[in-house]
């Protein structure tokens, strides 16, 4: 999530987040008096609270930053009573919803990826423009960014950075870093930003040369890909027939990975005359958004953050939910546990 942290407070009072491609985003989500949704990815709380705001409802919201959890006390509050705040990786959703009581909801929202409130506090790690411990973890378990830099092989942090951060330079930087660390370890943002500007060189008005790196080892540490995928599923498996499912992305790897995960469910796939026959399967989903919903030139300019959002939605059907593997969604690049020895 990388919305905007300021801006008019949400009626009722629930949160002053104004989140990216908000509005669309609750209109596809389509709430009503009665009904119970999952906010996948609570943040600043900017999107649950105006889904409490539409109609008298009730939220489920999830994040699995126990910062995020310790602030959203007070809008917990605010709400009286119609809305839960749990900490979990939102993967997890469609147990989260029968933990509270609820076999099925009425909607789903995922705003993925690195919240503002994270990319602005030097002490997560997470940006090189702030210097901080290279950390990157966004629920504090587990390897941070440091342990993988430390421990990865030149080959493993080539293959991880080419794949998740789709940097042309992936070799170049794997070698530098590797080399850095054999005189000292490599500790803070900064230092490795340093380490990665001085492969990748930059033309005025290009992305910082640091930025691609950075996407991978955040993308990485915190299986961002691996815990979308198996969010769409559990979101397939919770939603009412007629639910609706609304995600909003921020790069392309993760559009991807929605795009063809709804295009998969939103087909009927027929047998083929040259194979044994098969029962058809009737699409589980329905699209609603036949391209990706862009911010427009004003959510832009009042938030640069915004300028690689896309919005995509269904709905669900009353067909079965289908049952594979949603790792197959996911570019394979080498394990965390692999790759830090597990630490």
């Amino acid at each position: 999530m990388m919305g905007s942290d300021t801006g008019p407070g949400v009626a009722g009072g629930l949160a002053h987040h104004v989140p990216v491609l908000g509005r669309p985003a609750i209109g596809f989500l389509a709430v009503r008096e009665g009904g119970l949704y999952i906010d996948g990815t609570f943040g600043a709380g900017g999107h649950s609270g105006a889904i409490l705001a539409v109609a008298p409802c009730r939220v489920i919201a999830i994040d699995r930053d126990p910062d995020v959890i310790a602030l959203g006390a007070g809008l917990v509050e605010a709400a009286q009573g119609r809305l839960t705040l749990v900490e979990e990786r939102f993967s997890a959703l469609d147990r989260v919803a029968r933990v509270a009581g609820a076999d099925a909801v009425d909607g789903v929202l995922l705003d993925v990826g690195v919240s503002s409130m994270q990319l602005d506090a030097p002490e997560r790690g997470f940006s090189f423009q702030l210097d901080g411990p290279l950390d990157m973890r966004m629920g504090r378990e587990g390897a941070s960014a440091a342990d993988v830099v430390a421990h990865a092989s030149e080959r493993d942090l080539a293959a991880i950075i080419t794949v998740l951060g789709e940097e042309r330079h992936a070799r170049a930087v794997a070698r530098a870093i590797v080399a850095a660390r054999r005189e000292a370890p490599i500790r803070t943002t900064g230092e490795l930003a340093r380490i990665v500007a001085r492969v990748v060189r930059a033309k005025p008005g290009d992305i910082h040369p640091a930025t691609r790196t950075f996407q991978a080892l955040r993308i990485f540490v915190n299986d961002e890909l691996g815990e979308l995928a198996r969010a769409l599923g559990a979101a397939e498996r919770v939603l009412k027939p007629g639910g609706r499912l609304v995600v909003i992305s921020f790069h392309s790897l993760e559009d991807r990975i929605v795009k063809s995960f709804l295009g998969e469910r939103g087909i009927v796939r027929q047998g083929s005359r040259h194979l044994p026959a098969v029962a058809a399967r009737e699409p589980s989903l329905r699209i609603l958004t036949r391209r990706p919903i862009v911010p427009d030139a004003a959510e832009v300019a009042a938030n640069p953050r915004a300028r690689s959002a896309r919005l995509r939605a269904a709905e669900r059907t009353a067909a079965e939910a289908v049952v594979d593997d949603p790792a197959q969604l996911v570019p394979r690049v080498p394990t965390l546990d692999a790759v830090t020895g597990g630490r």
